[in-house]
């Protein structure tokens, strides 16, 4: 079996260190960089299959080697490492290319289940999922690239759930966990969780910010909603958003 190249980007070599010992498999061959100028040239060198890099670092920083790695070469999959502080630039990185990040602090499994995902996303590309090869994302949508969407049903109001781009990364749900209604999210941070049969979670972030006025249970009872018809009945919630256009700024419109 072909050992999959990963690169790990950050300016702390002990940060480098743990990130490799979280995710080195047989399968696997992880390497490590400790600046952007750094990992520039090994990207030449190696061509690597992913590209895990911190976003706040000195010298070309990880929006920047972002937008150099994915001018160079649009299909390498990229996961950013965030602090609370830069959700917002996070949110930014996902609508100029990066396939994920995830923020700290995190664990070994969180890790190895955005991992998964991008691995997953390379492979379906090539043989799409058959519950998901007709389905489209509708026009009108705001969206989170790779993860969730936006509808507004009315002024401030609308209807949050996941493109069936990120369902095609997960196998057969086994959990779903959505917010309270009455609980805040805000755009870039976690607002619900799957579990799948390969026992990894995912985090799903929300597209906007605002307060959760109402949830879909149907989901909760029947979870292949969400796979099967993602933009109608396999909706997550509703929101009353609080900052929408500044939100929008981090969105795509379809």
């Amino acid at each position: 079996m072909e050992q999959k190249k990963i690169l790990v980007v950050d300016d702390e070599i002990n940060v480098c260190k743990s990130i490799r010992q979280a995710i080195l498999k047989e399968d696997c061959r992880v390497d490590t960089a400790l600046s952007g100028e750094e990992a520039i040239q090994k990207e030449k060198d190696e061509k690597y299959d992913l590209i895990i890099t911190d976003l706040m670092m000195p010298g070309i920083s990880g929006l920047d080697l972002l937008k150099s790695l994915k001018t160079a070469r649009p299909e390498i999959n990229i996961i950013m490492i965030t602090g609370y502080p830069t959700i917002k630039t996070a949110v930014q990185s996902v609508k100029m290319g990066a396939f994920d990040y995830i923020p700290k602090p995190f664990t070994p499994k969180d890790l190895r289940s955005v991992v998964s995902r991008a691995f997953k996303k390379t492979e379906v590309e090539d043989s799409e999922i058959e519950e998901l090869r007709e389905i489209k994302m509708p026009s009108g949508l705001y969206y989170l690239l790779g993860h969730t969407w936006l509808r507004l049903e009315e002024y401030k109001r609308g209807i949050v759930g996941v493109v069936h781009d990120f369902l095609k990364t997960i196998s057969t749900i086994t959990e779903i966990d959505l917010p309270q209604v009455n609980s805040p999210v805000s755009q870039g941070e976690k607002c619900a969780n799957i579990k799948d049969t390969e026992d990894f979670s995912y985090g799903i972030w929300s597209p906007a910010t605002g307060i959760v006025i109402d949830v879909n249970r149907s989901i909760l009872e029947n979870h292949t909603l969400l796979k099967q018809d993602p933009y109608q009945t396999g909706w997550l919630f509703r929101i009353e958003t609080t900052d929408l256009e500044e939100d929008k700024k981090g969105l795509l419109l379809s």
